[in-house]
């Protein structure tokens, strides 16, 4: 361990983490003891360049603020191998280590206590355009006295932070983040009061809102679950208190609180009921937000921007030339209606072929009648044998039959074939009809 630090004398170390190390010294100048928190400089330059701007961020985000519930900072200098910055000494122990070693939980009017002094002292920082953004049990301080401090302003967001987010790289700790600061989007101050709602949330239960086995199922939970009321838990929690507990916690930015002062008030008043029994004011919550939709991973950050219209589909008309087998089919397909269709679709195929396959006078008259009732091209579609099975032997006559029959007399026999072929034709226009009436039947719906 160093002995000494700038001018400032090294008594112990407090604690140690990625960024470097915690001390206790001492001032000489003034006799003050302080915290010296430093930054490792023994780094790539890619890390020390990171490191340090981040330890200046802290050090002008909480240099500014001087207020009873924010760490207060007196001294910052460098060595050739750290940054260090000097604060104010606290005396205390962190919620975090207050959570974990006692055997039961600090009763219910101490926690909203020391969360409303938090609560207070991020509003400061807020009506000072400062966001921490990674409100946590491990940066409050609990002090004699009762007070409580927020501390490690090393994330907090400034008007002129040098500092940029990273792609890919979570600033926060996964389960106190908010849920627009796990999808990515722009955030605000009201994204520290979601963190300290949840930092309420587990100081009243001993168990924190949102877990999982790892980040993605605890970011998915952030996101989508609604936890169980604390007096689910704790029975001592009154029920005015798990309002002002849903409330913090709204997915929603708009149904939460909207300032830290907001908050505090409430908690205040929650503290007084609980001391003295007797009722107050109105208090700002009064009921459960709303439960939101389930969003999956994929989709966080894909919604619909707020006051973003969508125009609704025009509906389709027909034109009144429309008499087309052509456009029948197209209509089908842009309507989703081919099975619809199908037997249309295929009797009119069968038509066209077997008009390709007839000759002589019955030829022209079947033709005639076609043009008389149906403008069908017979270049549409093309058709093979397979697909009409009884057509397939009058394609596959030789020529010299068909010459044959071209020039003999028109018999009874083929007048009997041509009244066939114009009852096919009247069939098949028929069904067309009646394709084409439940076309623009199911179109005006």
């Amino acid at each position: 361990m160093i002995e000494t630090l700038g001018r400032y004398k090294i008594l112990s170390i407090i604690g140690q983490g990625a960024m470097g190390v915690v001390y206790k010294a001492v001032d000489p100048m003034i006799d003050r003891t302080v915290a010296i928190k430093t930054v490792n400089l023994n780094l790539s330059r890619d890390e020390i360049e990171e490191f340090e701007a981040r330890f200046q961020q802290e050090i002008k985000a909480a240099g500014r603020l001087n207020h009873p519930n924010i760490v207060t900072i007196y001294d910052v200098g460098r060595n050739e191998n750290m940054a260090y910055m000097a604060m104010e000494f606290l005396d205390g122990k962190e919620l975090k280590d207050i959570l974990a070693d006692s055997e039961q939980l600090p009763i219910v009017a101490t926690i909203v206590d020391w969360i409303a002094q938090i609560a207070q002292g991020l509003g400061f920082a807020h009506d000072n355009d400062i966001i921490h953004r990674d409100v946590k049990p491990s940066n409050i301080m609990v002090v004699r006295g009762g007070y409580a401090k927020i501390t490690d302003f090393g994330i907090a967001r400034m008007p002129s932070s040098a500092v940029k987010t990273m792609t890919g790289l979570i600033l926060g700790s996964p389960r106190y983040m908010s849920p627009e600061q796990v999808i990515g989007r722009a955030l605000d101050h009201r994204t520290d009061i979601f963190s300290l709602g949840v930092v309420l949330y587990e100081s009243l239960t001993g168990t924190p809102p949102f877990d999982g086995d790892n980040v993605n199922a605890i970011m998915y939970a952030t996101v989508n679950a609604q936890p169980p009321a604390p007096s689910s838990t704790n029975t001592t929690i009154p029920a005015m208190l798990d309002l002002v507990v849903a409330k913090a916690l709204a997915k929603t930015v708009d149904e939460r609180y909207q300032t830290m002062s907001e908050f505090a008030s409430d908690l205040n008043e929650v503290k007084r009921i609980l001391l003295t029994q007797q009722p107050g004011a109105t208090m700002v919550a009064t009921k459960t937000p709303t439960t939101s939709k389930a969003v999956s991973l994929e989709a966080l950050g894909l919604y619909q921007k707020k006051n973003e219209t969508v125009d609704e589909a025009k509906p389709l008309k027909i034109a009144k030339a429309f008499d087309s087998f052509d456009a029948t089919i197209k209509l089908a397909a842009m309507t989703n209606q081919t099975a619809e269709f199908n037997q249309y679709i295929s009797d009119t195929k069968k038509m066209q072929a077997y008009k390709g396959a007839v000759t002589g006078p019955l030829a022209s008259q079947a033709a005639s009648t076609d043009s008389r009732n149906s403008p069908v091209s017979k270049s549409t579609l093309a058709t093979t044998p397979t697909e009409m099975p009884y057509i397939a032997p009058a394609l596959s006559r030789p020529d010299n039959t068909a010459t044959e029959k071209t020039a003999t007399s028109f018999s009874p026999e083929q007048g009997s074939s041509e009244n066939n072929t114009v009852m096919h034709l009247a069939v098949v226009l028929t069904l067309a009809i009646l394709a084409l009436a439940l076309a623009i039947y199911l179109l005006a719906r």
